[in-house]
């Protein structure tokens, strides 16, 4: 029971985290701004291993890879944790790989998540309240997905179903990941 409840609570606390370096990610590769309150939230949550990591680790054109990084080494030791309360580490002799491995699908399973939350929020606030502050902000960050999908997929009476084709295909992306 002790290790279920330490489970939830440091699987909440990474994936929040792991989330929130993606998020800085995916913000400064689509360039939207930082001056609102989910990216003053997103920087100040993770300013103290960005700003070390990029020392480090070099940005490839205009991904910041420290961001990345972080949010795998987020990943990394959230599973090790879990490894070594379950005694996983101690009966697998190629345990350090399985959790490089399985924290590298996570983090990219975490994208596919972080992608769906995007197009769902943005799509609700063009529905409910297109001239809320956060719905710029969700709109620029949703347009490189949807973008593609509007060009090939017509409007139909005014409704753009691009969201929905979005979704469904990093379902399909979630599905693959879940075979790895």
């Amino acid at each position: 029971m002790l290790t279920q409840i330490v489970s939830l609570l440091l699987g909440t606390a990474a994936s929040l985290l792991t989330l929130a370096f993606l998020a800085r990610v995916w913000m400064q590769w689509v360039r939207a701004p930082f001056r609102n309150p989910v990216g003053q939230f997103v920087v100040v949550l993770t300013n103290w291993a960005t700003l070390p990591l990029r020392r480090v680790v070099p940005g490839f054109f205009g991904l910041d890879l420290a961001s990345v990084v972080a949010a795998w080494l987020t990943q990394i030791i959230f599973l090790a944790v879990m490894s070594a309360l379950t005694g996983f580490l101690t009966v697998a002799p190629d345990a350090l790989l399985a959790i490089i491995w399985m924290s590298f699908v996570a983090v990219l399973r975490m994208t596919v998540y972080l992608l769906m939350g995007v197009v769902i929020i943005a799509a609700l606030l063009s529905w409910i309240n297109p001239h809320s502050p956060f719905a710029s902000l969700f709109d620029a960050l949703a347009r490189p997905l949807l973008q593609p999908v509007r060009r090939l997929l017509p409007t139909l009476g005014g409704v753009d179903l691009s969201p929905l084709v979005v979704v469904l295909l990093l379902q399909v992306a979630l599905v693959v990941l879940a075979g790895l």
